[in-house]
């Protein structure tokens, strides 16, 4: 550590904005020890001045997580490890916090709420003899948001989100991976928290899968038992998988509620857009690429939107044109999906015939015709 970088007694006669500089440097450096030193010569300078804030900041570090206790505050175990390549079977994934809504439709949102809703009122759930839910199954094509519906939840709950790292769960020892499932679920069971089994189709496909031999088939009884064994008091079960159809039948009977997550419609699509622009692309620009994007993910749109911006930087151009020039990139739809476009550029302006079949693969003549129809009047 360079002698500049070490927090000295000098340091908290700064003002809080050196301060705030100071930590922030100690921060990005990785190094999590200085960071602690730091904080704690803080919370004896402010004793004086600001007993509450120094009691606060006494608290979070003698709660405060490592790598390899992520969960501390609530459990004094070290992280469960594969006994052979020693990787993590948990990761604690913090980017969650304080991230935006994500952009579901009404009954999505209203089955997320429902679950959020139960642990804000588990007094009256306990004192009306019930229990609230246990495990939710998220389903759904990839892209569309279950793994920020489920970051989105731990935050909304004020529980840490610990996921299921699958790659060091399975273990190439097949009798292992029985092990390091119950590890894994043994250490969250420990603490309140979100688990989230992420690609659940993994390790929960059906038993009568003639295909998997028959330790994985066994591996699907150890997750039940686990399912089962799952305290009240320990938190959340989220399962996430793009494949239903693949789970057994006794896995589906474990969750409490299933979350279904659909391809984006045109209303959904157009928020994404918006959000993800950054306020970065016209209003007739996303009407177009709400039209081009039909049947994309949001980590579709994503994507397209970033490339987007990114190409404007570099280029020095407007992302409105790089986002009409992606649109050569973007479309393959029907001819009557290419006409509804057609009329999207057509309104927008600026745009010659030449540049819309360009565009969109119509001919010139097609679309003379067509914009000939649409201004006859109906009936005429």
């Amino acid at each position: 550590m360079l002698k500049a970088d070490r927090p000295t007694e000098s340091d908290y006669e700064a003002s809080k904005d050196q301060i705030l500089v100071q930590l922030a440097r100690l921060c990005l450096s990785g190094r999590e020890q200085d960071v602690a030193t730091y904080l704690q010569r803080v919370a004896r300078r402010m004793r004086a001045t600001n007993p509450e804030v120094a009691a606060a900041l006494t608290t979070v570090l003698r709660e405060a997580p490592t790598r390899m206790s992520p969960l501390k505050s609530v459990s004094a175990a070290p992280m469960p490890v594969d006994g052979d390549s020693r990787l993590p079977l948990l990761r604690i994934d913090a980017s969650g916090v304080g991230r935006d809504e994500p952009i579901l439709d009404d009954h999505t949102r209203g089955s997320l709420m429902q679950i959020i809703d139960e642990r804000c009122h588990l007094d009256r759930l306990m004192e009306a003899g019930l229990n609230p839910s246990r495990a939710a199954l998220l389903i759904g094509p990839p892209g569309v948001g279950k793994t920020m519906a489920a970051q989105w939840l731990a935050d909304k709950l004020d529980l840490p989100l610990a996921v299921l790292d699958l790659s060091s769960v399975m273990s190439s020892l097949l009798g292992k991976t029985g092990i390091n499932l119950r590890h894994a679920f043994d250490y969250a069971k420990q603490s309140e928290c979100v688990l989230l089994l992420d690609e659940l189709d993994a390790i929960g496909k059906r038993r009568a899968d003639d295909s998997d031999v028959g330790e994985l088939k066994r591996l699907v009884t150890v997750l039940l038992q686990q399912i089962d064994d799952w305290p009240i008091g320990a938190g959340l079960i989220l399962g996430a998988t793009n494949h239903p159809e693949l789970l057994d039948s006794a896995l589906w009977r474990r969750f409490d509620l299933a979350v279904d997550f659909a391809l984006p419609d045109a209303t959904r699509r157009r928020i994404a857009l918006q959000r993800f622009s950054g306020g970065q692309l016209g209003a007739e620009v996303i009407d177009i690429l709400v039209t081009t994007m039909a049947g994309a993910s949001f980590n579709d749109i994503e994507r397209h939107v970033m490339t987007i911006r990114r190409n404007a930087v570099v280029h020095g151009v407007d992302p409105d044109v790089v986002a009409v020039n992606s649109i050569r990139q973007l479309h393959d739809g029907t001819l009557v999906d290419r006409l509804a476009i057609a009329d999207k550029l057509d309104h927008h302006g600026g745009f010659s015939q030449r540049a819309i079949s360009g565009l969109t693969g119509i001919s010139r003549d097609t679309l003379r015709k067509h914009r000939a129809r649409a201004a006859k009047p109906k009936g005429a």
